[in-house]
Protein backbone atom coordinates (compact mmCIF):
# COMPACT_ATOMS: atom_id res chain seq x y z
CA UNK A 1 0.00 0.00 0.00
CA UNK A 2 2.86 2.38 0.83
CA UNK A 3 4.43 1.69 -2.56
CA UNK A 4 1.12 2.45 -4.27
CA UNK A 5 0.81 5.74 -2.40
CA UNK A 6 4.40 6.55 -3.29
CA UNK A 7 3.78 5.80 -6.97
CA UNK A 8 0.72 8.06 -7.00
CA UNK A 9 2.73 10.86 -5.37
CA UNK A 10 5.56 10.63 -7.91
CA UNK A 11 3.06 10.41 -10.78
CA UNK A 12 1.22 13.55 -9.63
CA UNK A 13 4.48 15.38 -8.99
CA UNK A 14 5.69 14.73 -12.51
CA UNK A 15 2.29 15.58 -13.98
CA UNK A 16 2.41 18.95 -12.23
CA UNK A 17 5.68 19.70 -14.00
CA UNK A 18 3.99 18.83 -17.30
CA UNK A 19 1.41 21.60 -17.09
CA UNK A 20 3.94 24.40 -16.55
CA UNK A 21 4.58 25.16 -20.22
CA UNK A 22 0.85 25.77 -20.78
CA UNK A 23 0.70 28.35 -17.96
CA UNK A 24 3.84 30.00 -19.30
CA UNK A 25 2.32 30.28 -22.78
CA UNK A 26 -0.82 31.80 -21.29
CA UNK A 27 1.26 34.36 -19.38
CA UNK A 28 3.10 35.31 -22.56
CA UNK A 29 -0.25 35.74 -24.34
CA UNK A 30 -1.17 38.32 -21.69
CA UNK A 31 1.93 40.35 -22.53
CA UNK A 32 4.26 39.36 -19.70
CA UNK A 33 7.90 38.77 -20.54
CA UNK A 34 10.51 36.16 -19.68
CA UNK A 35 11.97 38.09 -16.74
CA UNK A 36 8.55 38.61 -15.15
CA UNK A 37 7.44 35.00 -15.62
CA UNK A 38 10.61 33.38 -14.29
CA UNK A 39 10.99 36.02 -11.57
CA UNK A 40 7.50 35.64 -10.12
CA UNK A 41 7.78 31.83 -10.08
CA UNK A 42 11.13 31.81 -8.27
CA UNK A 43 10.10 34.57 -5.85
CA UNK A 44 6.82 32.99 -4.80
CA UNK A 45 8.31 29.50 -4.85
CA UNK A 46 11.07 30.53 -2.45
CA UNK A 47 8.58 32.30 -0.17
CA UNK A 48 6.28 29.26 -0.06
CA UNK A 49 9.13 26.85 0.68
CA UNK A 50 10.68 29.02 3.40
CA UNK A 51 7.24 29.51 4.97
CA UNK A 52 6.62 25.76 4.90
CA UNK A 53 10.07 25.08 6.35
CA UNK A 54 9.42 27.63 9.11
CA UNK A 55 6.12 25.94 9.98
CA UNK A 56 7.73 22.49 10.10
CA UNK A 57 10.61 23.80 12.20
CA UNK A 58 8.19 25.40 14.61
CA UNK A 59 6.25 22.14 14.93
CA UNK A 60 9.44 20.20 15.60
CA UNK A 61 8.86 17.86 12.67
CA UNK A 62 12.06 18.54 10.78
CA UNK A 63 14.50 15.81 9.90
CA UNK A 64 18.24 16.44 9.51
CA UNK A 65 17.67 20.16 9.91
CA UNK A 66 21.34 20.98 10.20
CA UNK A 67 23.30 19.17 7.49
CA UNK A 68 27.04 19.15 7.25
CA UNK A 69 27.15 20.50 3.69
CA UNK A 70 28.02 24.17 3.28
CA UNK A 71 24.82 26.15 2.68
CA UNK A 72 26.51 28.33 0.07
CA UNK A 73 27.05 25.21 -2.07
CA UNK A 74 23.32 24.49 -2.03
CA UNK A 75 22.50 28.11 -2.81
CA UNK A 76 25.03 28.01 -5.63
CA UNK A 77 23.54 24.79 -6.96
CA UNK A 78 20.31 26.73 -7.36
CA UNK A 79 21.99 28.37 -10.35
CA UNK A 80 21.29 25.19 -12.31
CA UNK A 81 17.60 25.41 -11.36
CA UNK A 82 17.38 29.06 -12.38
CA UNK A 83 19.21 28.36 -15.62
CA UNK A 84 16.73 25.63 -16.54
CA UNK A 85 13.79 28.00 -15.97
CA UNK A 86 15.35 30.80 -18.02
CA UNK A 87 16.33 28.60 -20.98
CA UNK A 88 13.20 26.44 -20.99
CA UNK A 89 10.74 29.33 -20.68
CA UNK A 90 12.61 31.17 -23.44
CA UNK A 91 12.22 28.05 -25.57
CA UNK A 92 8.48 27.97 -24.78
CA UNK A 93 8.32 31.58 -25.96
CA UNK A 94 9.73 30.65 -29.38
CA UNK A 95 8.31 27.22 -30.19
CA UNK A 96 5.07 25.30 -29.51
CA UNK A 97 4.81 23.96 -25.96
CA UNK A 98 4.57 20.40 -27.27
CA UNK A 99 7.93 20.82 -29.04
CA UNK A 100 9.54 22.52 -26.03
CA UNK A 101 8.84 19.59 -23.70
CA UNK A 102 10.22 17.10 -26.22
CA UNK A 103 13.42 19.15 -26.44
CA UNK A 104 13.67 19.28 -22.65
CA UNK A 105 13.38 15.48 -22.45
CA UNK A 106 16.70 15.23 -24.27
CA UNK A 107 18.25 15.61 -20.82
CA UNK A 108 18.02 11.81 -20.58
CA UNK A 109 20.80 11.15 -23.06
CA UNK A 110 22.66 14.43 -22.51
CA UNK A 111 23.07 13.52 -18.84
CA UNK A 112 24.59 10.18 -19.82
CA UNK A 113 27.11 11.91 -22.07
CA UNK A 114 28.02 14.39 -19.31
CA UNK A 115 28.66 11.52 -16.90
CA UNK A 116 30.75 9.73 -19.52
CA UNK A 117 32.91 12.82 -20.09
CA UNK A 118 33.29 14.27 -16.60
CA UNK A 119 32.94 11.17 -14.43
CA UNK A 120 34.85 8.88 -16.79
CA UNK A 121 32.03 6.37 -17.07
CA UNK A 122 32.57 4.06 -20.02
CA UNK A 123 29.58 4.00 -22.40
CA UNK A 124 27.63 0.74 -22.31
CA UNK A 125 25.73 -0.73 -25.23
CA UNK A 126 22.42 -0.09 -23.44
CA UNK A 127 23.28 3.61 -23.07
CA UNK A 128 24.11 3.91 -26.77
CA UNK A 129 20.82 2.20 -27.67
CA UNK A 130 18.91 4.62 -25.40
CA UNK A 131 20.55 7.65 -27.00
CA UNK A 132 19.80 6.47 -30.54
CA UNK A 133 16.23 5.47 -29.65
CA UNK A 134 15.39 8.78 -27.97
CA UNK A 135 16.83 10.73 -30.89
CA UNK A 136 14.72 8.64 -33.29
CA UNK A 137 11.61 9.26 -31.18
CA UNK A 138 12.46 12.97 -31.06
CA UNK A 139 12.51 13.18 -34.86
CA UNK A 140 8.93 11.87 -34.88
CA UNK A 141 7.68 13.78 -31.82
CA UNK A 142 8.91 17.16 -33.05
CA UNK A 143 7.27 16.75 -36.46
CA UNK A 144 10.51 17.05 -38.42
CA UNK A 145 9.26 14.46 -40.91
CA UNK A 146 6.04 16.41 -41.54
CA UNK A 147 7.27 20.00 -41.79
CA UNK A 148 10.28 21.59 -43.49
CA UNK A 149 13.06 22.62 -41.12
CA UNK A 150 12.49 26.22 -42.17
CA UNK A 151 9.22 26.18 -40.20
CA UNK A 152 11.05 25.61 -36.93
CA UNK A 153 12.62 28.37 -34.87
CA UNK A 154 16.30 27.53 -34.81
CA UNK A 155 16.74 29.88 -31.86
CA UNK A 156 13.96 28.10 -30.00
CA UNK A 157 15.50 24.67 -30.66
CA UNK A 158 18.88 25.89 -29.43
CA UNK A 159 17.32 27.23 -26.23
CA UNK A 160 15.48 23.93 -25.80
CA UNK A 161 18.68 21.90 -26.11
CA UNK A 162 20.50 24.25 -23.76
CA UNK A 163 17.63 23.84 -21.28
CA UNK A 164 17.96 20.07 -21.54
CA UNK A 165 21.70 20.36 -20.88
CA UNK A 166 21.08 22.60 -17.86
CA UNK A 167 18.45 20.16 -16.60
CA UNK A 168 20.98 17.33 -16.88
CA UNK A 169 23.44 19.37 -14.81
CA UNK A 170 20.68 20.06 -12.28
CA UNK A 171 19.90 16.34 -11.94
CA UNK A 172 23.57 15.51 -11.42
CA UNK A 173 24.18 18.37 -8.98
CA UNK A 174 20.95 17.73 -7.08
CA UNK A 175 21.97 14.15 -6.49
CA UNK A 176 25.37 15.11 -5.09
CA UNK A 177 24.83 18.30 -3.07
CA UNK A 178 22.93 18.87 0.17
CA UNK A 179 21.44 15.41 0.59
CA UNK A 180 22.04 15.66 4.34
CA UNK A 181 19.44 18.45 4.57
CA UNK A 182 15.69 18.05 4.80
CA UNK A 183 14.23 18.09 1.22
CA UNK A 184 12.13 21.19 1.92
CA UNK A 185 15.07 23.06 3.46
CA UNK A 186 17.29 22.08 0.55
CA UNK A 187 14.63 23.07 -2.02
CA UNK A 188 14.12 26.44 -0.31
CA UNK A 189 17.83 27.23 -0.51
CA UNK A 190 18.09 26.09 -4.13
CA UNK A 191 15.09 28.14 -5.28
CA UNK A 192 16.50 31.14 -3.42
CA UNK A 193 19.71 30.70 -5.40
CA UNK A 194 17.65 30.45 -8.58
CA UNK A 195 15.85 33.71 -7.78
CA UNK A 196 19.15 35.49 -7.16
CA UNK A 197 20.38 34.33 -10.58
CA UNK A 198 17.17 35.48 -12.29
CA UNK A 199 17.25 38.82 -10.47
CA UNK A 200 20.85 39.46 -11.54
CA UNK A 201 20.64 38.28 -15.15
CA UNK A 202 17.09 39.21 -16.21
CA UNK A 203 16.36 42.00 -13.72
CA UNK A 204 12.56 41.55 -13.47
CA UNK A 205 11.98 45.16 -12.38
CA UNK A 206 8.49 45.05 -13.88
CA UNK A 207 7.39 43.07 -10.83
CA UNK A 208 7.95 46.20 -8.75
CA UNK A 209 5.01 47.86 -10.53
CA UNK A 210 1.74 47.17 -8.75
CA UNK A 211 -0.34 46.63 -11.90
CA UNK A 212 2.13 44.13 -13.40
CA UNK A 213 2.60 42.27 -10.10
CA UNK A 214 -1.12 41.89 -9.44
CA UNK A 215 -1.78 40.95 -13.06
CA UNK A 216 0.83 38.22 -13.23
CA UNK A 217 0.19 37.01 -9.68
CA UNK A 218 -2.34 34.27 -10.66
CA UNK A 219 0.15 32.80 -13.15
CA UNK A 220 2.94 33.16 -10.61
CA UNK A 221 0.97 31.27 -7.98
CA UNK A 222 0.25 28.44 -10.40
CA UNK A 223 3.86 28.25 -11.61
CA UNK A 224 5.24 28.38 -8.08
CA UNK A 225 2.88 25.74 -6.70
CA UNK A 226 3.11 23.31 -9.62
CA UNK A 227 6.75 24.02 -10.42
CA UNK A 228 8.63 24.59 -7.16
CA UNK A 229 6.45 23.54 -4.21
CA UNK A 230 4.22 20.54 -4.98
CA UNK A 231 6.70 18.39 -7.00
CA UNK A 232 9.54 18.46 -4.41
CA UNK A 233 7.10 17.52 -1.63
CA UNK A 234 5.54 14.68 -3.61
CA UNK A 235 8.91 13.40 -4.83
CA UNK A 236 10.36 13.57 -1.31
CA UNK A 237 7.43 11.45 -0.10
CA UNK A 238 7.12 9.07 -3.04
CA UNK A 239 10.65 8.40 -4.33
CA UNK A 240 11.90 6.53 -1.22
CA UNK A 241 8.84 4.25 -1.41
CA UNK A 242 9.06 3.33 -5.11
CA UNK A 243 12.81 3.46 -5.77
CA UNK A 244 14.75 5.31 -8.47
CA UNK A 245 13.95 3.05 -11.44
CA UNK A 246 10.16 3.03 -11.03
CA UNK A 247 10.31 6.70 -10.03
CA UNK A 248 12.10 7.59 -13.26
CA UNK A 249 9.47 5.74 -15.31
CA UNK A 250 6.60 7.44 -13.47
CA UNK A 251 8.30 10.83 -13.86
CA UNK A 252 8.15 10.44 -17.63
CA UNK A 253 4.41 11.23 -17.43
CA UNK A 254 5.54 14.86 -17.63
CA UNK A 255 5.94 14.42 -21.40
CA UNK A 256 2.43 13.19 -22.37
CA UNK A 257 0.81 15.59 -19.87
CA UNK A 258 2.58 18.57 -21.44
CA UNK A 259 1.65 17.43 -24.96
CA UNK A 260 -1.99 16.84 -23.95
CA UNK A 261 -2.21 20.27 -22.30
CA UNK A 262 -0.75 21.94 -25.38
CA UNK A 263 -3.32 20.17 -27.54
CA UNK A 264 -6.39 20.66 -25.30
CA UNK A 265 -5.72 24.12 -23.86
CA UNK A 266 -3.42 25.82 -26.36
CA UNK A 267 -4.96 24.05 -29.39
CA UNK A 268 -1.56 23.20 -30.85
CA UNK A 269 -1.43 20.66 -33.65
CA UNK A 270 -0.33 17.22 -32.44
CA UNK A 271 -0.45 14.65 -35.26
CA UNK A 272 -0.57 10.87 -34.84
CA UNK A 273 3.08 10.72 -35.98
CA UNK A 274 4.07 13.04 -33.12
CA UNK A 275 2.17 10.84 -30.67
CA UNK A 276 4.08 7.81 -31.96
CA UNK A 277 7.31 9.71 -31.27
CA UNK A 278 6.15 10.54 -27.72
CA UNK A 279 5.20 6.90 -27.14
CA UNK A 280 8.57 5.76 -28.50
CA UNK A 281 10.42 8.05 -26.07
CA UNK A 282 8.30 6.80 -23.15
CA UNK A 283 8.93 3.15 -24.05
CA UNK A 284 12.65 3.89 -24.29
CA UNK A 285 12.62 5.41 -20.80
CA UNK A 286 10.74 2.37 -19.50
CA UNK A 287 13.19 -0.04 -21.13
CA UNK A 288 16.19 1.95 -19.90
CA UNK A 289 15.09 1.74 -16.29
CA UNK A 290 13.89 -1.87 -16.53
CA UNK A 291 17.31 -2.80 -17.98
CA UNK A 292 19.03 -0.97 -15.11
CA UNK A 293 16.89 -2.84 -12.57
CA UNK A 294 17.73 -6.23 -14.09
CA UNK A 295 21.49 -5.60 -14.11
Amino acid sequence: MNKTKGAIAVFLGAASFGILSTFVKKAYEQGYNLAEVTGIQALLGALFLWLLWGILSGMGRTVQQQGSSAKWKILLSGISTGTVSILYYKCVQLVPASLAIVLLMQYIWIGQIIEMIFFKEKPQLSQIIVIVAILAGTVLATGMLEEPLANFSLEGIIYGMLAATAYSVFMIVNGRVGNDYHPIHKSAMMITGAFVLIAITLQPVGLLKADIFTGILPYGLLLALFGTVIPPLLFAYGMPKVGYSLGAVLSAVELPVAVCMSYLVLHESVSWLKWIGVLFILLTIFWKNKFKTNQ
